[in-house]
């Protein structure tokens, strides 16, 4: 449930985006057909690597979240 646009961004970095998103607000779940997408477009290592930099800004996130960080702007 991306919000906003994606049409300045290929079919692969839309797959990787849409994962992100999914990550977010799903508790760190990718849905099958999202990740099969992914699959077309991305090595395993370089899923693996999405997975990772999206996992932990979400970390990140919840850390700041927790101890009332600011946000910046």
């Amino acid at each position: 449930m991306v919000t906003g646009t994606l049409e300045g961004f290929g079919p692969a970095w839309r797959s990787a985006l849409l994962a992100a998103d999914a990550m977010t607000r799903g508790a760190g779940r990718i849905p099958e057909h999202e990740f099969d997408e992914l699959a077309e477009h991305w090595s395993s290592e370089q899923i693996v690597e999405i997975v990772a930099v999206v996992g932990l800004f979400n970390y990140f996130n919840r850390i700041a979240n927790a101890l009332h960080v600011p946000g910046t702007s």
